[in-house]
């Protein structure tokens, strides 16, 4: 079997028996045609470990990130893993295959009184009446009282919203479902546009919709379009011209745990498979903590 047919065919398995979520698919088969511009569509007999090896480097001279040759290594060991399971191949060449270690960067927050600014700015302009400002507060105000992702928070239904126990049930990474709790101005938020303008925006749609948050057009909103959004609202705040929907996701358990809540209960809300995926924010807190202490501490 070629590299082509066969990263076709890896495609598919990730997608009906991994079941992993289309960005992810993505991810690897991006890797796997990078990987094909080296080395061709060849058998996948022909790739050797020092063809992979060839290949990161190649990443590496390019100026790569080491989180992205990380990435790129365990789409190709996930790959001819799958290559050998199915008998495509005899040996895996990926086996002895290392990339560098991930450099861990603490993520970009935004201040409690940056966020509080952020949020009542957005409902007072709200309060105008105006659809997309209704829409766009519920959306800031749910994605910082939630926590969820942004493609979780496009994928929410009306039947997922119970607003009289203030919970929304998401689906994360490997269609996980979880019931994540929000508060009363994400509650309010929430009302206000359901009432005033989640109707205005569903007649201009061709065909109804059961999505919760809608573009312009009538549709479920889109990952790009909430995007936008977090990433105008946010970078003033945190003073980065770059910031994505993650700011406001990171913000959202950092406080979490400077309010005093259990690690364990931040990785429900965030949906983390492994714990040490919600540790990163202990860092965050602990830096912030540290920062004060040397600013006001006489003998710090």
């Amino acid at each position: 079997m070629r590299l082509s047919s066969a990263a076709e065919a890896f495609a598919a398995h990730l997608q009906h028996v991994r079941r992993l979520s289309p960005a992810t698919i993505r991810a690897y088969a991006a890797d796997l045609r990078d990987l094909e511009r080296l080395v061709g569509d060849v058998p996948l007999r022909d790739i050797d470990l020092e063809k992979l090896r060839d290949w990161l480097w190649q990443a590496t001279q390019r100026g790569d990130a080491r989180a992205t040759l990380a990435r790129r290594a365990a789409s190709v060991r996930s790959f001819f893993s799958w290559a050998k399971e199915e008998e495509h191949i005899g040996v895996d060449p990926s086996l002895r295959l290392v990339a560098p270690k991930r450099g861990r960067t603490l993520p970009t927050i935004a201040s409690q009184d940056g966020m509080r600014t952020l949020l009542d700015s957005r409902r007072a302009e709200a309060a105008q009446g105006d659809v997309i400002s209704l829409r766009d507060h519920a959306i800031l105000e749910l994605l910082y009282a939630s926590g969820a992702r942004v493609s979780e928070l496009c994928g929410i239904d009306i039947d997922d919203l119970d607003q009289d126990r203030a919970t929304v049930r998401v689906r994360g990474k490997g269609a996980k479902e979880r019931v994540v709790p929000f508060g009363i101005p994400a509650r309010d938020a929430i009302a206000a546009y359901l009432s005033r303008a989640r109707p205005a925006l569903i007649a201009r749609a061709a065909v109804p919709t059961p999505a919760v948050f809608l573009g312009a057009r009538g549709g479920r909103v889109g990952p790009r379009t909430v995007y936008t959004l977090v990433a105008n609202a946010l970078g003033p705040i945190v003073g980065a011209d770059a910031v994505g929907p993650h700011a406001l996701r990171h913000s959202a358990a950092t406080h979490l745990l400077d309010g005093g809540a259990d690690l364990r209960a931040v990785q429900e809300i965030l949906g983390h498979a492994s714990l040490g995926t919600t540790q990163i924010y202990t860092h965050v807190s602990s830096e912030r903590l540290t920062a004060t202490y040397r600013l006001a501490h006489p003998r710090a």
